[in-house]
């Protein structure tokens, strides 16, 4: 009885990303190998080098499939520490990554963090339509600064309250662009783990985990 060694070798490889497909054909290649044995001619018996070959695959295929099934555990391991991470997170403020802050009684404060200092940085205030409302020029420090606003525009006037945006620019004594990331501090009020990635909840809105720099306490 002949059997197509070969086919049975290609099914095995075709499955190698898939930890159903590959037991699968763990098993069919049992069934391939003992059918072999069973059928194999005496006065012709199955050659010993294409034997060792099948079986050298035999135990390729069992380790796939044992690496494919540690591999899954540590995926459900890392996402479970993920989740326990992200609960932690409820009711603590952290520093996330936003150029976006809410004006209220007069106050709105930013964080920055600069790659290097810079003379004559340019700090730029824009309500939620574009507009630049206010805008000051001062030297920073490397480093993660603080930025207050009192609320007022260029002329001095009380903006109403609401979300405001912060551009820092600035350049070192040789010309060349400081990157400053703009920073603000928030309460975390819950998480949504209906996503990829844990999703931290800020009132209504959601702030992914990876953008988390710093946390700050309760």
């Amino acid at each position: 009885m002949a059997i197509d060694t070969i086919s049975g070798q290609q099914a095995v490889g075709q499955a190698a990303y898939d930890s159903g497909g590959i037991a699968d054909n763990f098993d069919a290649f049992l069934q391939i190998l003992t059918t072999q044995l069973q059928n194999q001619n005496p006065l012709d018996p199955l050659d010993t080098n294409q034997f060792t070959q099948q079986l050298v695959q035999f135990a390729d295929v069992e380790q796939s499939i044992k690496s494919n099934k540690n591999l899954e555990a540590l995926i459900q391991m890392s996402a479970a520490s993920t989740a326990t991470a992200a609960t932690s997170f409820i009711g603590k403020k952290v520093m996330i990554q936003s150029v976006t802050q809410t004006l209220a009684d007069g106050r709105a404060e930013w964080s920055y963090y600069a790659g290097g200092a810079a003379d004559g940085a340019s700090f730029t205030v824009r309500d939620e339509a574009g507009n630049i409302v206010w805008t000051e020029t001062k030297d920073i420090a490397a480093g993660r600064n603080s930025f207050v606003w009192n609320g007022r525009d260029d002329s001095g006037n009380v903006v109403p309250d609401g979300k405001y945006t912060l551009a820092v620019e600035g350049t070192d004594t040789d010309g060349n662009p400081v990157e400053v990331h703009v920073e603000v501090a928030v309460t975390i009020d819950g998480i949504d783990f209906s996503g990829p990635e844990p999703v931290l909840l800020v009132g209504d809105e959601g702030v992914p985990l990876s953008q988390v720099r710093a946390v700050l306490g309760t």
